[in-house]
């Protein structure tokens, strides 16, 4: 029965459902399927495979789900279309997406798909791309057509001006903080001229946020907290009503129906005590950060040694023996399926260790911390790195050749280059050796540019790794999971005697308090820092205690020079017990008298009645 319908399959003379091939466990349709209906696309498709995965079981797996799309859908290999892999995508198990995904990343290196298919169907369904502002809008359900319809056509109007990132929160401020609000306090509004008591109802409301946290014993309690991002909600609906004004002067058939007083003035939208708190929090992270930074670098390359030397002796070892390394013992497994070496042990409690990915994040952990503790660059300029953004410049005046590291950042879209030190040199260059391919050059491969919600084109990334088979880009998480790795083998602490927590922004505050502290200029800093205006520099520059503290007391010593010696003579014993007697007796309070040390008290009678003196009974 089973020989007869392979036959019968491979003859295209049934086609079961794609579904039940994804069920099937059989590994015969694959090599049956090959060599029966299409042995030269199968080939080719084999050949489109990288090299160092051609002989492995994800290549195995990419071609099992071909085969089965072709004994589904029939036809060839240069049949397969887009859609085919997604049906099959949505039906396999974990694995068996990751040989579809291979297949749909070989099938579009060939050239076989549109040019506007997707760049990998990894996080597909999360990476969906741009959306129109009418979709946008749409997401919140408003029941007033013609407020959602205007609220469609503003955003068309600033879309061109903006990120798709800065769309998604305008449509956000002005669709769900401010007019789904209304609707659901004020039933039927259909105006956007608001009465008094409406606007100021809803900024009470838009000033606070409702969070709900679980407690350590499972309840759950709701708390009312002020919204930071209020004032930044004010001023884009102050600015949706100042545009609409504007606009109705150029056309009033248009926009003149909709233009109405604005409810929201500009001291509404201050927000000068939200960035004292925001300066204030920042200061103090760096201030509690950066004398910990030299135990974070020892422990980050301790971990990167160590998890080193314990894959290398599990590669040393035989499989199913044991073996110890830096005072553990572990059991190398007794068999493999991947080809080449494992990467996986057992520790004495049986318990399953990765040490090929403890290396891999412990390296890139390092490398992370390294490159963002001497340039100071964001953390999405980071994993924009690429091999042709480490250039070579000739110094005019002297002719030597110095490394240069070019920032072109998606963000700001300003390039600037910045002086590559030896140590940077050194993890640069270690970085390069870790992605190379078999070929010696650095895969080409997509990233997804998440302000603008699109793919980007190929390029040689730095920040790169080979998962089964794939070659992803390493996304912000893993910087951060990889961080949060070193963070907890340190054991430091913050002030509350919580794990001490590192953000990658954190490395750029403590890099621009670091230079300006040792003498380099703001506005040289301000050029390194890719700002656009010298006021950003400064309010990354963390201001230590000791700064002030060194100005007051070369203020006092100036003071002293100016006074008679005389006046800043030791105070005797007997002057010391007079003075502090003097207090115990009268028992003064603080700021509830004003009378000068050493001068009568004119009520002294009431001095002797309890409580503090307030002067009158």
């Amino acid at each position: 029965m089973a020989s007869g319908a392979l036959a019968l399959i491979c003859a295209d003379v049934i086609r079961p459902s794609p579904a039940w091939l994804a069920a099937s466990s059989s590994n015969a349709l694959r090599p049956a399927m090959a060599a029966a209906r299409d042995p030269e696309g199968f080939a080719r498709l084999e050949a489109a495979f990288p090299a160092d995965i051609r002989t492995t079981r994800h290549a195995s797996g990419a071609l099992k789900a071909v085969a089965r799309i072709l004994a589904a859908f029939g036809g060839r290999v240069e049949d397969i279309v887009v859609g085919d892999l997604l049906a099959l995508l949505q039906l396999t198990s974990h694995d068996g997406a990751r040989g579809t995904r291979i297949a749909y990343s070989a099938l579009r290196d060939l050239g076989q798909f549109p040019p506007d298919a997707p760049a990998t169907l990894l996080r597909l369904h999360t990476r969906t791309g741009q959306v129109t502002p009418a979709e946008l809008v749409d997401r919140y359900d408003l029941r007033f057509r013609l407020v959602r319809d205007l609220l469609v056509d503003y955003l068309t109007e600033r879309q061109p001006s903006l990120d798709h990132n800065s769309l998604i929160n305008l449509s956000a401020a002005l669709a769900s903080n401010f007019w789904s609000d209304l609707e659901r306090h004020h039933e039927g509004i259909d105006s956007l001229h608001l009465t008094p008591d409406v606007a100021a109802a809803w900024k009470a409301r838009v000033s606070t946020v409702t969070r709900r946290r679980r407690l350590p014993g499972g309840q759950v309690v709701e708390t009312t907290e002020p919204r930071s991002s209020a004032p930044s909600i004010k001023n884009l609906v102050r600015s949706f009503y100042l545009d609409i004004a504007q606009w109705a002067l150029d056309e009033p058939a248009r926009w003149g129906p909709w233009a109405a007083p604005c409810p929201i003035t500009e001291a509404d939208c201050s927000d000068k005590k939200v960035k004292q708190q925001q300066k204030t929090a920042s200061d103090q992270r760096t201030r509690e950060r950066l004398p910990v930074l030299p135990a974070l670098i020892r422990v980050a390359d301790r971990q990167l040694r160590e998890a080193r030397v314990r894959l290398d002796a599990l590669h040393a070892a035989p499989l199913g023996t044991q073996f110890t390394v830096l005072g553990e013992v572990f059991s190398a497994p007794k068999s493999t399926s991947r080809a080449g070496l494992t990467g996986q042990a057992y520790d004495s409690s049986g318990r399953r260790r990765d040490f090929e990915a403890e290396e891999k994040r412990a390296f890139w952990g390092w490398a992370t911390i390294e490159i963002l503790r001497h340039t100071g660059i964001r953390i999405e300029e980071l994993l924009e790195l690429g091999h042709h953004s480490i250039i070579r410049y000739k110094l005019p005046t002297t002719g030597e050749v110095v490394p240069l590291l070019q920032i072109a950042p998606s963000k700001t879209d300003q390039e600037r280059l910045l002086l590559v030190t030896p140590e940077l040199a050194d993890v640069l260059s270690a970085v390069v050796t870790r992605v190379r391919a078999a070929n010696g050059a650095i895969p080409s491969v997509h990233s997804y540019d998440i302000h603008e919600k699109v793919w980007n084109e190929p390029i040689p990334l730095l920040y790169q790794w080979n998962v089964a088979g794939e070659r992803r880009p390493i996304s912000s998480n893993t910087v951060r999971d990889a961080l949060n790795d070193v963070l907890m083998a340190t054991g430091l602490t913050d002030v509350t005697g919580k794990p001490l927590k590192f953000q990658p922004h954190d490395f750029r505050r403590i890099f621009i308090t670091d230079a300006i502290l040792n003498g380099l200029p703001p506005h040289i800093a301000q050029v390194i820092a890719g700002h656009s205006n010298i006021n950003t520099t400064m309010g990354y520059n963390a201001v230590y205690p000791a700064q002030a503290i060194e100005a007051h007391r070369s203020f006092i010593s100036r003071r002293r020079t100016l006074r008679p010696n005389e006046e800043y003579r030791a105070v005797t014993s007997e002057e010391w017990k007079e003075f502090l007697d003097h207090f115990e007796r009268r028992k003064l309070a603080l700021g509830s008298c004003g009378r000068a040390y050493g001068t009568d008290c004119p009520r002294a009678r009431l001095c002797s009645l309890p409580g503090p003196h307030r002067g009158s009974r």
